[in-house]
C-alpha cells in the first residue's frame, strides 16, 4: 500500500475510534475531532519516508491505545458515575479462590492445567 494511503487509513481509522470510545459524549468528539485533524494538518507537508513512516507506527499506536484503554464514565448524581466498558474491554476471566474450596472458583490444581 502506497504511503498516502496508509496515511488516509490511519485518519480514517483515528476517526472511527474517536466516534467509538467517546460515544454521546459531544465535547469529547470535538474535542479529539480537532486534534487528530491538527496533527494531520501539522505535518501535511512532511516529505521524508522515514519520518511519516514512524508517524504512521504513532497513529497506530494511539487507535490501539484509545480502543484499549479509554473508559467513559456519566455522572449520575453528585457523587455516583456509571463505568461504561465497551465489548473490547470485556474480558473472559475465572476468579481464583484459593481459601474457599466450596465456591465456583478454579482451584490451584485446575489454574495449572
Amino acid at each position: 500500500m502506497g504511503t498516502r494511503l496508509k496515511v488516509l487509513s490511519v485518519f480514517k481509522a483515528l476517526h472511527r475510534t474517536r466516534m467509538t470510545v467517546f460515544k454521546d459524549d459531544n465535547r469529547a468528539l470535538t474535542a479529539a475531532r480537532l486534534k487528530i485533524n491538527e496533527e494531520f494538518k501539522k505535518n501535511k507537508h512532511e516529505t521524508s519516508d522515514e519520518n511519516i513512516q514512524k508517524m504512521i507506527k504513532m497513529g497506530s499506536d494511539v487507535d490501539i491505545v484509545l480502543r484499549e484503554t479509554v473508559m467513559q464514565m456519566e455522572h449520575i448524581g453528585e457523587d455516583r458515575l456509571v463505568l461504561r466498558p465497551r465489548e473490547s474491554h470485556l474480558l473472559e476471566n475465572v476468579p481464583y479462590c484459593k481459601d474457599d474450596p466450596e465456591s465456583s472458583c478454579v482451584s490451584e490444581s485446575e489454574s495449572d492445567v
